[in-house]
C-alpha cells in the first residue's frame, strides 16, 4: 500500500467518524427539541372537568345572589319528563348548559327543536398551553370581531345540532346575545370531533336572529 493510499483512507475514516458526530449530535438535539416541546392539551380531561365543575358552583351561588345574568338550563331531552316515581330523579352538573346572557333581544317565542334557525355564532374550548383565551374552532363571521353591519347569519336545523347548542336555542328569544357553556357530555363527547379536543367544554357566542316552522324559509 503506498503512502498516497495510506493518506486517501486516512482522510475518508475522518470524514467518516466527522458524519458519524455530526449524525449523533443532530438525533440528541432532536430528542432534546422534542422534549422541550410543550404538550397543548396535556391533562385535558381533568382541566375540563375541574373548569365545569368550578364554572357550575360560581353560577349557583350568582344565582342565589341573586344574579340574573346567569342560569342553568338542563339538558332540553330531560325537561318535561314525567316520573311516577315519588322522588323527581337528580340531575347533575354535566346534564346542564351554563348561560350568561350578554343582551336580551326583543321577542317573545323560542324556536323548537323541529325548527330551522337563523344565528351568529362563534365556538371556543377553554384557555390550553398556547391559546390563552381558547382555541376558536368555528364561527359565523369571517374577520376577527362580529361586525351586526357585515356578518350574515348561517343557518342549522336545531335538531341536527349537539344537545348543548339545541338547548340553549329553544330557550333563547329573537334577538337575544348569550354565552352558553356546554359540558362535553352534550358536546362532542369523548371522540370530539375535527380541532375539538376529547372531553372539551364548548363556550359559545350566540346571537338568535329568527327561526322558522318546519315548511317555511328563514329569510338571509
Amino acid at each position: 500500500m503506498t503512502k498516497k493510499t495510506k493518506s486517501l483512507l486516512r482522510h475518508a475514516a475522518g470524514i467518516l467518524c466527522l458524519g458519524i458526530l455530526l449524525f449523533t449530535a443532530g438525533v440528541f438535539t432532536s430528542c432534546s427539541e422534542d422534549n422541550d416541546t410543550v404538550e397543548e392539551y396535556a391533562d385535558w380531561q381533568a382541566k375540563n372537568d375541574a373548569y365545569w365543575n368550578n364554572l357550575y358552583t360560581a353560577t349557583q351561588q350568582k344565582i342565589k345572589g341573586g344574579d340574573t345574568s346567569w342560569k342553568t338550563i338542563l339538558n332540553y331531552t330531560f325537561q318535561n319528563q314525567k316520573s311516577d316515581a315519588k322522588t323527581p330523579p337528580a340531575y347533575g352538573p354535566e346534564n346542564h348548559i351554563i348561560v350568561h346572557v350578554e343582551q336580551n333581544g326583543t321577542g317573545t317565542k323560542s324556536p323548537l327543536y323541529s325548527d330551522s334557525v337563523s344565528v351568529h355564532y362563534m365556538g371556543r374550548m377553554i384557555p390550553s398551553a398556547t391559546y390563552t383565551s381558547g382555541l376558536i374552532f368555528d364561527k359565523s363571521w369571517s374577520g376577527e370581531t362580529f361586525n351586526a353591519a357585515t356578518s350574515r347569519p348561517s343557518h342549522f336545523l336545531t335538531q341536527g345540532l349537539v344537545d348543548g347548542f339545541a338547548t340553549a336555542l329553544q330557550a333563547m328569544h329573537r334577538g337575544d346575545h348569550w354565552t352558553v357553556y356546554i359540558p362535553y357530555q352534550l358536546g362532542y363527547g369523548r371522540q370530539g370531533q375535527g380541532q375539538v379536543q376529547a372531553y372539551s367544554v364548548l363556550i359559545f357566542d350566540i346571537r338568535l336572529v329568527d327561526f322558522a316552522h318546519p315548511g317555511r324559509k328563514l329569510k338571509d
